[in-house]
Order: C-alpha cells, then structure tokens, then sequence
C-alpha cells in the first residue's frame, strides 16, 4: 500500500471517528431527580441514581406542570403517552400514563424503547379504543405507522400535563428532562422540563 493510499485511509477512519462520536454526542440525556438548588436559570438536581447535576435551562425553555389524573380523564380520541412492558401476548401493560393537552396532540408520535426501566418503552398515540377488562381498560393506541394494545391497571400512575411556569422551580420539587444535551463542563442544557405539582414525581 503506497503513502497516498494509507494516508486516505488513516484520514477517512479519522473522520469515521470524530461523525461517531459527534453523533453520541448528540444523544438526548434524560433526568429524573429533585431540584437541590436554584440559581437563576441553573438547577441543582439530586438524581435518581443518587448524583448532583447542573440542569442549565436556554432562555426560552417551557416548563411543564404535571399533576394527579385518573383513568376516568382518559377518553376515546384522547392523545397519551405510556410507558409499558412488552407481554408474552404481543401487547403492552401499562406502567405509567400521561395524557397531553388538545395544544400538544401529536408531541412524539409513535413506539419506542424508553428507559424508564430495564425493556420498557413509549408509545405516544391516540387512543383509538377503550375496553373495559378485569385487569384494567384495554387501550387500542393508534400512531402514524402502526398500533398497540395497552393494558391500563388500575394502580398505575396517570398523570396530565397542564400550565407550569419557572415559579414551579424550587428546591424540593420533582422534576424530568426528556431531552437535555450534555456539555463540556458536565452539566446538561434544556429547553424543556417537566415539574410535578403539589409534590408529585413525573412518572415517566
């Protein structure tokens, strides 16, 4: 192999390289935790897996409140998000379930793996079906690009996204971050979180 030729090569596996791990540096980073501290736009959060981090809100983030709900303010036609565990049957059981606002139908359309717990996943979709069942209602849940049925029992969370405000930010809250983006320093950046009112933890 000539200079020329090892010298492309050794420059394209070098660029092979830094797109790796650009591309894992994009990777959304989720936190679920309780804020410690606040300091203007940065939160000091206590995590599930027990260490702080800096969650750095950008000037425009959204806050989102998410309060106590029930299996009654789940409709046909309603738009929810659930986080279940894949059955033997093909279906899904329920571990948690938050219903979106009519503004927010269609935010994150769709099934996929969620790491809420070791296979778990999220399917955010319309709820086309509703049948009672011993075990809890039956959700027929209907996306863009296919569908799943969903078992609701009766313990599980069910939480509804409503008004939140940077006032709902202080220590002792319960807070997730669906898609924060790590910096440098370490600390995670966000233009959006997820607050529980009244001391609710988001259960998703």
């Amino acid at each position: 192999m000539n200079t020329f030729k090892r010298a492309v090569i050794g420059a394209a596996g070098l660029a092979l390289l830094a797109a790796i791990g650009s591309a894992s540096a994009q990777q959304p980073v989720r936190v679920r935790g309780t804020i410690e501290k606040v300091d203007g736009n940065t939160l000091d959060v206590k995590t599930r897996e027990g260490e702080t981090v800096k969650v750095t809100l950008t000037d425009n983030a959204q806050v989102n409140g998410v309060a106590k709900a029930a299996l009654a303010d789940i409709h046909q036609n309603s738009f929810v998000g659930i986080t279940a565990m894949p059955q033997p049957d093909g279906t899904q059981k329920a571990l948690e379930v938050h219903i979106f606002p009519e503004a927010r139908r269609g935010a994150g359309e769709g099934h996929r793996p969620w790491d809420l717990v070791p296979q778990s996943t999220m399917t955010n979709a319309n709820v086309e079906v509703l049948v009672t069942g011993v075990d809890g209602p039956t959700l027929t849940m209907k996306y863009k690009d296919g569908e799943k049925k969903i078992v609701v029992p009766s313990n599980v969370p069910i939480v509804l996204f409503v008004n939140g405000s940077k006032d709902d930010l202080k220590p002792g809250a319960k807070i997730f971050v669906a898609a924060g983006t790590k910096k440098a320093d370490g600390s995670i950046e966000t233009n959006g979180v997820n607050v529980g009112k009244d001391g609710l933890t988001p259960p998703m």
